[in-house]
C-alpha cells in the first residue's frame, strides 16, 4: 500500500470554497495501482459466503457494492462478479456462479446504506441474486445534481478524490473463468474509494442546498419496480428506421424472434448469432433463396449452410404471411405523439411545449442541473400535450406528482409549467 493510498480517508473535495464542481484541477492525479489490504480472495463456495456475511453483518457504516455483467458475450443482464466493501470487513468479491443466492449477504446489510455508482444499472442484477437494498446512495446521479460535466466513476474519483482509477477492464467477458489477476484488481478498486466519493459529494451536495434533492431521488431509485418487459423490442433494432414497407419489418420481426431463441439457448449475446445490420440487410433485400441471402452483407462466408438455411426459411415464412398478420408501422405510442408533428396537429400545444422548455432549460442552468433531472422530457409533454382544466401551479403540481415527479421537482418546476401552459401560438 503507498503513501498515496493510506490517505484516502483523509481526502476532500478538491474544490476550493465556492468554485464550481467542474473548476480545473492542476495537481495530477495519483494511480490507484492496489486494494488497501489486496486483492481479496474470490468467494465461490456457500462456507466461504457464510464467512463474507458474517464478516460484513459485523462491519459499520455504508456498504459500497458493485457488480460486473458480461454485456455484448451472454445472453441476458445476469452478474457474473459482485464487489462489496465496508468499514471493518474490507472488500469481498464473491462469484455468483458458485453463489448464486447471497440473500443471505442482502440481509445481513438490509439496514445499511449501499453505496452504488448508476444503481439502475446494477440494481436488475443484483435483484436476481437476492440483494436489494432499502437505502441507496448512487454516486453518478449525486455527481449529475452538484453540476459536474463528467459522471464516470473514473471521472468522479479523479475529481473529487484526486485518484487515477484504471478503467481497461470495464468490457471484458466477465464470465469467464478463472478471471484472470488483473481483472480481480479493477474489479476490487471499483468499491475501494466508492465510501469515500459518497461522503464527499455529500458535503457538496449539502453545501449547494440540493441532498434532499438526491435523497429523493435516492429513495425513488431504491422503491422504484422493476421495469416491466418491453413491447415488441424487434424494432429497437439498429437501422430499423431505414425498414419502410410492413412485410419488410416482418422480415425484421421474425429473424430477430429467431436469434433471441437462439441466443437464450446458447447463453451468448445476440449480437454473436446475428448482426443488426444483417436483419436490416435481408429485410430490405426480400433475399428469394440461399445464395441470394449469402450475398448480403452479414451473410457471408462465416456462416455455415445451416444457418443461412435457418434465416431463408424464415424470410420465407414473413413472405407467406396474410397482411393481416403483417406488423403496422410505427410503435403503438403511450402518450403524445413525437413533438415534431405538434405544429400541425396541435398548433397551441406546440407553443406549450416550446414554452416550456424554453423554462425547464433556464432553470436547469441556473441550478446548474441536467434538464432531464430538474424534470423528465416525457413529463413536460405529456403536460403540455394534455393540460389539467385547471392551469394553476396547484393543479400542475398535481399532475407532475401523478406523472411520477419528486416533491423537489414539483416544488421547482410547477410554477414555471403552469405559466407555459398559457402559452398560445402565435398569429399568422
Amino acid at each position: 500500500m503507498t503513501d498515496a493510498q493510506e490517505t484516502a480517508e483523509d481526502r476532500t473535495l478538491r474544490i476550493p470554497g465556492g468554485a464550481p464542481p467542474d473548476a480545473p484541477v492542476h495537481d495530477a492525479p495519483v494511480p490507484l495501482l492496489d486494494p488497501r489490504e489486496g486483492i481479496p480472495p474470490v468467494t465461490a463456495t456457500p462456507e466461504e459466503l457464510e464467512q463474507v456475511v458474517a464478516a460484513f453483518a459485523a462491519g459499520t457504516g455504508p456498504v459500497a457494492v458493485d457488480a460486473e455483467r458480461a454485456s455484448g458475450y451472454r445472453y441476458g443482464q445476469r452478474a457474473y462478479l459482485v464487489q462489496l466493501r465496508r468499514e471493518g470487513a474490507g472488500s469481498a468479491l464473491i462469484d455468483p456462479i458458485g453463489c448464486p443466492d447471497l440473500s443471505p449477504l442482502g440481509d445481513a446489510v438490509a439496514d445499511a446504506e449501499w453505496v452504488l455508482h448508476a444503481a439502475s444499472q446494477d440494481l436488475p442484477c443484483l435483484r436476481e441474486i437476492g440483494m436489494r437494498p432499502t437505502r441507496l446512495f448512487d454516486t453518478e446521479l449525486a455527481g449529475r445534481l452538484a453540476g459536474f460535466a463528467r459522471v464516470g466513476l473514473g471521472a468522479m474519483v479523479e475529481k473529487v478524490l484526486g485518484y487515477a482509477l484504471e478503467k481497461g477492464h470495464s468490457a471484458v467477458d466477465w464470465s469467464s473463468r478463472p478471471l484472470p489477476e488483473p481483472w480481480l484488481r479493477y474489479a476490487a478498486l471499483d468499491v475501494e474509494l466508492l465510501v469515500d466519493l459518497r461522503d464527499a459529494l455529500e458535503d457538496e451536495l449539502d453545501r449547494q442546498g440540493k441532498l434532499e434533492w438526491a435523497r429523493q431521488e435516492f429513495d425513488a431509485i431504491a422503491s422504484a419496480p422493476p421495469a416491466p418487459p418491453r413491447k415488441d423490442p424487434w424494432r429497437r433494432t439498429s437501422g430499423m428506421h431505414k425498414v419502410r414497407r410492413r412485410r419488410q419489418m416482418g422480415v425484421v420481426r421474425e429473424l430477430w424472434t429467431v436469434r433471441d431463441r437462439i441466443a437464450q439457448r446458447r447463453d451468448v449475446s445476440p449480437g454473436k448469432v446475428l448482426g443488426d445490420a444483417a436483419i436490416v440487410e435481408a429485410a430490405l433485400a426480400m433475399p428469394q433463396n440461399v445464395q441470394a441471402l449469402a450475398a448480403l452483407p452479414g451473410f457471408g462466408h462465416r456462416v455455415g449452410r445451416k444457418q443461412l438455411e435457418q434465416w431463408q426459411a424464415a424470410v420465407d415464412r414473413v413472405r407467406e404471411l396474410p397482411e393481416a398478420e403483417l406488423p403496422q408501422p410505427g410503435q403503438q405510442l403511450n402518450g403524445p405523439p413525437p413533438p415534431r408533428s405538434w405544429a400541425d396537429k396541435d398548433p397551441a400545444a406546440a407553443a406549450r411545449l416550446s414554452a416550456a422548455r424554453a423554462a425547464v432549460t433556464a432553470l436547469a442552468e441556473s441550478l446548474r442541473l441536467p434538464q432531464e433531472n430538474l424534470i423528465t422530457p416525457d413529463t413536460v409533454r405529456r403536460l403540455c400535450w394534455e393540460p389539467p382544466e385547471d392551469r394553476s401551479p396547484e393543479a400542475v403540481a398535481s399532475a407532475l406528482t401523478a406523472y411520477g415527479a419528486r416533491p423537489w421537482q414539483v416544488e421547482l418546476t410547477a410554477p414555471l409549467l403552469a405559466g407555459a401552459l398559457a402559452a398560445e401560438p402565435a398569429a399568422e
